[in-house]
């Protein structure tokens, strides 16, 4: 039996809202909860995409971006929030309208060549974008996850994947959420538990299965 349940290993990178609508504080609109948290994951990540990009697994940076406020407001829950001035997602009418600051990629986790797909809109990455037809036309069966929130886009984003027939593998340290720790904690749970590998991005730069592919 192949441990990630496919015969040979082709991976890439799935970099999801890595921008600075969650990541730079100065400007979020749906801020993680400091910026040393932000620095963190971004600095795992970072040091995780290097080592892909140097072994020739692709990097995949996922943007939530909106043309306009109907396009949020569509979502039947996402428009309790906005009603709610104690949700963490209180601001997600503002959140990354196209041409905000907050739909840049951070330039620590970005390098040229890295493909790009801003046409996310929920949190299942797959929904409305062309990541499935990308990740199938280059032969891609196994995705690294990585980014923000863990239990919401990154838990969603995983739970699509697997229902794809993608082997899913999170490392645990380049994923966080702006929500209680407890939720992050929790969705790293279910994702262990039917969904997908959790482990460190130091054990993901050691799989030799990802070196061979």
């Amino acid at each position: 039996m192949k441990r990630f349940g496919v015969d040979q290993v082709r991976a890439a990178a799935i970099a999801i809202d890595f921008h600075r609508g969650h990541m730079d504080l100065s400007v979020a609109t749906m801020p993680v909860k400091s910026q040393a948290q932000a620095d963190r994951v971004l600095g795992h990540a970072a040091g995780l995409f290097s080592w892909c990009r140097s072994h020739h697994v692709p990097v995949v940076h996922l943007v939530t971006t909106y043309r306009d406020v109907a396009e949020i407001r569509s979502n039947p829950f996402w428009r309790t929030r906005a009603d709610d001035p104690n949700a963490t997602r209180k601001n997600v009418e503002r959140h990354n309208l196209q041409g905000s600051p907050g739909c840049t990629i951070m330039p620590q986790v970005y390098a040229e060549g890295d493909w790009i797909v801003n046409t996310k809109k929920r949190y299942d990455c797959f929904i409305g974008t062309d990541l499935d037809f990308t990740l199938r036309g280059h032969g891609i069966n196994t995705l690294i996850i990585t980014g923000v929130n863990t239990n919401s886009c990154v838990l969603s984003t995983v739970a699509a994947a697997c229902s794809r027939d993608y082997a899913v593998i999170v490392p645990s340290d380049c994923v966080d959420t702006m929500d209680d720790p407890g939720l992050h904690d929790a969705a790293l749970l279910c994702i262990r538990t039917a969904l997908g590998f959790v482990m460190t991005s130091a054990d993901v730069m050691a799989l030799p299965e990802l070196v061979q592919a």
